[in-house]
């Protein structure tokens, strides 16, 4: 009978540490523009390219108690297609024609900078994260240049650790605000349609 009590308890406490560790979360986010732009070219051919910057795919951690185990990591290969996507269908917003390669045609380089996710490091529970996100924009064009860093945080509460799906759609959500700043600064445009 002891036994018995004594291996129930021991699973029951296994289960309590358990839930307060979290395991490593893989995101696969999905910036967006959100709003539309005026168009200022007619249809010239703008190179585009979409680059990482970050000195890691690692965000951050959720905390909790074993802060260790629970990174989130969003990997280069999963985010920098659908920013380029965003980034080509924004440049046509503009009015220009998205290529690989033109010679002598202006260009367009986004950079994702920074992309963090910091939650307090004390207590055993996730209860808050700070999320943002920082790209720098290079224009060139015969000669001349622009370039600007955009950014976009949010500070989320949780009543319960967040999972997979709603970081992403979290994350995915702050991009999206910082990828609109981008285009949303008029220079851009003029720079590119000298």
């Amino acid at each position: 009978m002891f036994q018995r009590l004594l291996s129930g308890f021991i699973a029951a406490s296994v289960l309590v540490l358990a839930g307060c560790a979290h395991s490593p979360q893989q995101l696969d986010p999905q910036p967006k523009l959100n709003e539309s732009i005026a168009a200022v070219g007619q249809g010239q051919p703008v190179v585009v390219r979409v680059v990482d910057g970050r000195p890691s795919p690692n965000l951050g951690t959720r905390g909790g108690l074993y802060p260790e185990t629970s990174a989130i990591v969003v990997p280069a290969a999963k985010v920098l297609p659908r920013l380029q996507e965003q980034v080509e269908a924004a440049v046509r917003l503009l009015g220009f024609t998205p290529t690989p390669n033109a010679y002598n045609a202006p260009q367009l380089t986004l950079t994702l900078a920074e992309l963090k996710y910091q939650s307090p490091k004390e207590g055993l529970y996730v209860t808050e994260a700070d999320i943002s996100a920082t790209y720098r924009v290079e224009v060139q064009n015969a000669g001349r240049s622009y370039s600007g860093r955009y950014g976009a945080s949010l500070n989320q509460r949780f009543g319960m650790a967040p999972n997979e799906q709603t970081n992403t759609r979290l994350i995915s959500e702050v991009m999206s605000d910082a990828l609109t700043r981008v285009f949303r600064d008029q220079r851009i445009g003029q720079t590119l349609a000298q």
